[in-house]
């Protein structure tokens, strides 16, 4: 889910997935029931929606999965029951969740059960309140009598999906009788499971969404979630008012296999462009994948066959505040064209916090091209490598405005 729509399509008919995130704020889902972080054993979460596959809750190692079912009175995610039965039949408790538009409560609560009825009492239902396209935004008033109606047709409540930032728009009545998911981020690094995620239980929510850049096992970028209970806890709610929970409900997460391949290649080209933060972050991204991934890493990068370092090389430093690549050679040895690792691609750009590494003298010409191409360095362009000919190798490689290249990136 994107801070602005829970990593959600684009609203209305583009359907397109949005990437641009603000850390801090995402969303929050007020789930009917408010509840703090417990001691017991919680649940990891993944809530997806119509832009992503209709089997990655199939792929995805998750205790549940919440999946968009509808948004105002007119959409409905073409893979919303393939993204249920496929959770359900690999052993993952469910959810579904409506996104408000803001027009009718009444019309739009009629929509989403119509449309989600045959798994209530099964599935979690949801209320994903958010700002982008929403007319009601910031009338807690509409997203009482959403909940109200959906309760009145299937004596369950929804839990209510909402920003930190804008928890006070849910109200009193609502969050009495509502479980509050809400969504903060600590950053927009890429990230796996987290047991403790930054301000967890704050604003008394039951379940915290922690980050829209979640990567399990390569599968990504994903919504992550941790709900403060088990899984009997989620059927409750689930059930709501209709009975008690299933006594063949199981107690323990359910852990089932990821079937898909992963492709080690695609993924090691992300982790030099950065997408994977830097260690312990990125190992615990690539989970049993890091050490396939990292050998071709370092592997392209002149690194040898060290897996421990970000990208490559034997000696690797932690940027500090006012660094330049200048000055970590100076202290650290090598010139500054040796260091990289940096996930920004430019040597004059480079972030406290993240890893860079200095490769081995020499090893810059022996990666310099392979298979009668070219792979990247740190610095370059396309006009760099090819001068007047950069229109065409772009054209050849597919790549489009802005043009942006990667270190270890293969050129034709």
């Amino acid at each position: 889910m994107n801070i602005l729509n829970k990593g959600k399509p684009a609203h209305r008919h583009a359907r397109i997935p949005r990437r641009i995130r603000t850390p801090l704020t995402a969303l929050a889902v007020a789930v009917c029931m408010a509840a703090a972080p417990a001691a017991s054993a919680n649940m990891n979460i993944i809530d997806v929606s119509g832009w992503q596959s209709s089997d990655v809750t199939r792929v995805v190692d998750a205790d549940a999965a919440i999946v968009k079912i509808t948004e105002g009175v007119g959409y409905m995610n073409p893979h919303w029951r393939s993204q249920i039965d496929w959770a359900r039949s690999t052993g993952k408790a469910c959810g579904g969740y409506h996104y408000a538009d803001g027009g009718s409560a009444m019309a739009e609560a009629d929509r989403f059960v119509s449309v989600f009825g045959s798994y209530v009492g099964q599935c979690v239902l949801a209320l994903d309140w958010e700002g982008g396209g929403n007319a009601a935004w910031g009338n807690g008033a509409w997203a009482q009598a959403f909940v109200q109606r959906v309760y009145d047709r299937t004596k369950v409540w929804p839990i209510v999906y909402v920003q930190a930032s804008a928890v006070n728009q849910i109200t009193a009545y609502t969050r009495q009788h509502c479980m509050l998911w809400k969504a903060q981020y600590a950053s927009m690094n890429a990230t796996g499971w987290q047991s403790t995620p930054w301000n967890a239980g704050s604003h008394g929510e039951g379940m915290v969404q922690y980050s829209s850049t979640g990567y399990l096992n390569g599968v990504g970028p994903l919504d992550l979630n941790l709900f403060f209970g088990e899984r009997d806890a989620w059927q409750k709610i689930a059930n709501g008012d209709r009975g008690k929970t299933n006594a063949e409900v199981r107690h323990d997460p359910v852990r089932p296999q990821v079937t898909a391949a992963p492709d080690y290649d695609a993924m090691a080209t992300r982790v030099i462009r950065g997408d994977f933060g830097n260690d312990p972050q990125r190992r615990q991204a690539l989970g049993g994948a890091y050490a396939a991934v990292m050998a071709i890493v370092n592997r392209r990068l002149g690194g040898g066959t060290a897996s421990t370092g970000a990208n490559c090389g034997s000696v690797c430093v932690t940027v500090r505040s006012g660094d330049t690549l200048g000055s970590i050679a100076a202290r650290n040895g090598g010139t500054w064209s040796q260091w990289t690792g940096y996930r920004s691609g430019n040597p004059d750009l480079i972030y406290a916090g993240e890893t860079v590494c200095r490769r081995a003298a020499g090893s810059s010409t022996a990666i310099a091209s392979a298979a009668g191409g070219h792979v990247v360095r740190a610095g370059e362009s396309l006009w760099s490598i090819y001068g007047t000919g950069w229109q065409a190798a772009a054209q050849r490689n597919g790549l489009h405005a802005p043009y942006t290249i990667y270190p270890g990136q293969h050129l034709r």
